[in-house]
């Protein structure tokens, strides 16, 4: 694996601590400069984009580029510019968007102004084309301006080629969001899974945007059942991921949700929850990363109320 390293930051601080909106700053937070991108080759014409927001996937073709998401959108210039200077020269000629959330579509409008086709769940066009509430997160979005806004859309998944890349890809319906959608590599074995994996910690839930905790079992379920024990994962955030990693994850998911729901059905609130400690026997190995034990609770909860609503 080959590293590649320029300037970006996390989508951590931004999701959690930001305000409203899309204009988010590192600034803000404390930090003097942007976390490092860092990228790593996976195959001959598959890269890793680490450090700006989610993961970012890159297919290099002969005469242009693809994207898997696009970090965040105040530091879009400098991805763009960090792909050409580190990974490949050719221009972006396709994006793609594996959910809505602005962490992972910073350079939709940015590269919609110079013509590049943008390709996406028909529910991310949707959710990208009006404004937005994470009440999670207490946050706001506004629709992203018409260039941004994916010119290509799809209702179950499909397969594709680019360049030398056969593509599969798969939406998964209310788990992360309404309009998640993972891609699987066959030649390299290698799986993109945007949000539907958090890579080593508790994930986020958006319950606002049709997501849910049972979905997001059924998710890991469902990605678990694609390419082998050898296929490599790019999760949404972490570190690059394996089978077993996603495994920790489905059953740590599978645990937290069955304990929920049965809480759920007793009609006891979110503090009453929070008291319980409901998991507090995982936080050791899952609540020290990007989520901690009440914020992830604080989705989970009520994501169970929304989707039997």
């Amino acid at each position: 694996m080959v590293p590649f390293v320029s300037n970006r930051r996390s989508f951590l601080s931004a999701l959690i601590g930001g305000a409203a909106g899309f204009s988010v700053s590192y600034r803000a937070y404390g930090q003097t400069a942007p976390p490092p991108i860092t990228a790593t080759k996976l195959s001959k014409d598959l890269v890793m984009v680490s450090g700006d927001g989610g993961n970012v996937g890159v297919v290099i073709g002969a005469d242009g580029l693809m994207m898997i998401d696009g970090g965040l959108p105040d530091r879009a210039g400098d991805l763009i510019q960090a792909i050409a200077d580190q990974v490949d020269g050719h221009k972006v000629d396709l994006l793609f968007d594996t959910h809505w959330h602005f962490d992972h579509i910073g350079c939709n409008e940015t590269l919609g102004k110079r013509g590049v086709k943008i390709m996406a769940h028909e529910n991310v066009k949707k959710r990208l084309s009006t404004k937005q509430v994470m009440e999670a997160m207490n946050r706001t979005f506004e629709p992203l301006k018409p260039e941004g806004l994916p010119t290509q859309t799809f209702q179950e998944g499909g397969k594709m080629t680019y360049a030398e890349e056969k593509i599969e890809y798969k939406h998964v319906p209310t788990a992360h969001t309404d309009g998640d959608t993972f891609m699987f590599f066959p030649g390299p074995n290698v799986i993109h899974t945007g949000d539907l994996f958090f890579n080593k910690t508790y994930p986020v839930i958006d319950y606002s945007t049709g997501g849910w905790i049972g979905g997001m079992v059924t998710a890991a379920k469902t990605i678990l059942g694609v390419g082998d024990k050898s296929t490599r994962i790019i999760p949404g955030h972490g570190p690059l991921a394996s089978k077993d990693d996603l495994k920790a994850t489905h059953d740590m998911l599978a645990t937290v949700h069955a304990r929920l729901e049965k809480i759920s059905k007793e009609g006891k609130t979110i503090e009453e929850v929070l008291a319980a400690a409901p998991t507090k026997d995982l936080d050791v190995v899952w609540g020290k990363g990007m989520m901690s034990p009440e914020r992830f609770l604080r989705m989970a909860y009520p994501s169970i109320a929304r989707h039997q609503a």
